[in-house]
């Protein structure tokens, strides 16, 4: 969502009413509380959804993506499930040739003129690190749990 707004976009974030104030003093433009309201319900359409958890079906996001849209699946919500997130991605790759708009997923790699442009947006404050908590090295099995 920072790097998205640090690039100039209008920013959209929606998450739980316990981190509305954190997600607005992170830049976004608008914040919806998924507890309160479903944004995939309403009117407003999307140039592209980057979607951590995916709850809702492909049709729902659909719905509120513009006709070039693009929906992106980063994580899911496949609790204790090894597989993560590959079925959700793997379902997207066979959903996306019969729809208009694009159906992905992320995948990341470690470029260094990426990791460069990182630092400098950290180095100039347009971007910051959210640390609410640490662990000890034996309590690494607690925070994946919180995380």
């Amino acid at each position: 969502m920072q790097i998205a707004k640090a690039l100039g976009a209008e920013v959209t974030g929606v998450c739980s009413g316990r981190n509305v104030e954190l997600v607005r003093s992170l830049g976004a433009d608008h914040v919806i509380d998924y507890t309160q309201e479903d944004f995939t319900a309403g009117a407003t359409k999307y140039d592209l959804i980057v979607d951590n958890v995916v709850t809702h079906s492909f049709s729902d996001y659909r719905r509120v993506l513009t006709d070039a849209g693009r929906f992106v699946i980063v994580g899911s919500n496949n609790d204790g499930d090894y597989l993560g997130p590959w079925p959700m991605s793997l379902k997207a790759s066979i959903y996306d040739p019969f729809v208009s708009q694009n159906f992905g997923f992320m995948m990341s790699s470690m470029k260094p003129e990426d990791l460069a442009t990182l630092r400098d947006m950290l180095a100039d404050g347009k971007i910051r690190s959210v640390i609410d908590r640490t662990y000890r090295f034996s309590e690494v099995p607690e925070a994946i749990r919180y995380l």
